[in-house]
């Protein structure tokens, strides 16, 4: 009978369950204090044994222990378990599994997520992307970070390189004019149409609305008028993009927002199952979808042409960039749009006092105006346009003469002339985006 290998020692928990560790000091390494993971005496010796080897290994001949990807991952998930999205990257972690789970580190190329990229290719390529760059993530701080216990060695030598596929195109934003906003919504659940309106009055991300918590309201007395409580929201800085943001409320969002008070504890929007309201997940769900498709059914009968690809495929965040063009339309300043909509600014800009507040509140009260809602945008306009078969070619002369030739007073409204310049081709220029801040790139 082969003699019992030392320092190796019980642990045992409240329950009485018991775990073998290891406390020993190994020649050349130092002292090893660690748990085995098992309550197996024979499979914590092995354990020990492959240590100590392994330890040896890279003190005495510097040799690196390998490590198969899906150890990295649990590792990945064990350290970063308190980030936000750390279910999203357990979710892409585990799609990659089946593909390079089972890979040794120093195994994994580009080429290893060829076998994930043709299994889904359902997906859109940002889609495939974006769980790839988890995968590329976890392999940097394999290279980088994470080294062997006891020694500087870090887990892979260096990252390979992943290269991103190309042929992504983005889709293009559409912000929604009044008649197609009321369109689409009376095709929306009670529950969901609140969403929107909220949404369409206060610029939020699809998940800014739905994990919107009554504890992070702030009142404002000095601005209560007599119908009207005011307040504001304060988003926490690990909520979105590391940044604390205040969400100004219209007139519109405060009075939805009253309406809502009370129909639940922590989440302020909520949908009803059965005899109890729950936090609602997602706002693009299959009601929103449905809603979608029923509106674009209606549009011809409203409209009386197609209903166009963006309106057919409309998404939640083109309700953010709704009301960041209906703030354009009514005159509001950049600066004023970035505190609304929450982008970036080097100012500080969650510390604001009551006055600056209320002229927030004013500035967001302008989208409520219906000219501003109802005005056209650019794009709409160009699309609107008839198609031309065929380009003249006159000469300079007659062009300056204006033979052949449409000026721009006879193709476009009239408080539209002062966004273009009339130049050969009828090209638009025009300094921001259809969120209000972001210049779109197209040609009538």
């Amino acid at each position: 009978m082969s003699r019992a290998i030392r320092g190796l020692y019980k642990r045992f928990t409240a329950s009485g369950d018991c775990t073998w560790y290891i406390d020993k000091y190994i020649k050349r390494v130092g002292r090893l204090c660690e748990s085995t993971g098992t309550a197996d005496r024979d499979e914590a010796e092995r354990y020990l044994l492959h240590r100590i080897r392994e330890l040896r290994d890279i003190a005495i001949y510097g040799v690196r222990p390998r490590r198969k990807f899906h150890e990295a991952a649990a590792k990945y998930l064990a350290d970063f378990a308190d980030k936000s999205t750390i279910r999203r990257d357990a979710a892409a972690l585990n799609d990659l599994a089946p593909y390079i789970g089972d890979l040794w580190l120093d195994q994994i190329n580009n080429d290893s997520f060829n076998a994930f990229r043709n299994a889904r290719q359902g997906l859109a390529i940002i889609t495939r992307n974006a769980k790839i760059a988890v995968g590329r993530r976890v392999l940097k701080l394999a290279a980088e970070v994470w080294c062997h216990p006891r020694t500087n060695m870090t887990w892979l030598e260096r990252p390979p390189a992943i290269v991103a596929e190309r042929g992504h195109r983005a889709r293009e934003p559409y912000p929604l004019d009044t008649s197609e906003q009321e369109l689409l919504f009376n095709e929306l659940t009670p529950d969901r149409r609140r969403i929107a309106q909220f949404a369409v009055n206060t610029g939020l991300r699809d998940q800014e609305l739905c994990r919107l918590q009554w504890r992070w309201e702030v009142r404002i007395p000095e601005l209560d008028t007599a119908t009207l409580k005011r307040s504001v929201f304060v988003l926490p800085a690990d909520f979105v993009k590391g940044k604390r943001r205040v969400v100004v409320l219209n007139d519109y969002a405060q009075a939805i927002l009253e309406e809502l008070r009370g129909q639940h504890p922590r989440y302020v929007f909520t949908s009803q199952r059965g005899h109890s309201r729950r936090r609602v997940k997602h706002v693009i769900a299959s009601s929103w979808r449905s809603a979608r498709v029923r509106a674009a059914q209606k549009y011809r009968d409203r409209f009386g042409g197609d209903p166009p690809e963006g309106f057919r495929c409309v998404r939640v965040h083109d309700l953010r960039h709704t009301f960041g063009r209906r703030l354009r339309a009514a005159g509001v300043g950049l600066e004023d749009r970035q505190d609304l909509l929450g982008h970036k600014r080097r100012e500080i800009t969650t510390h604001y006092s009551a006055a600056e507040v209320g002229q927030l509140i004013q500035a967001a009260n302008r989208v409520l105006s219906p000219s501003t809602a109802s005005s056209a945008t650019l794009l709409r306009i160009a699309a609107a346009l008839p198609a031309r078969a065929g380009r003249s070619r006159l000469s300079l002369h007659e062009r300056a003469r204006g033979g052949g030739t449409t000026t721009c007073s006879g193709s476009l409204p009239q408080n539209f002339l002062a966004n273009f310049e009339c130049v050969r081709g009828m090209r638009p220029k025009i300094s921001v985006g259809a969120d209000g801040l972001e210049p779109p790139t197209f040609a009538l």
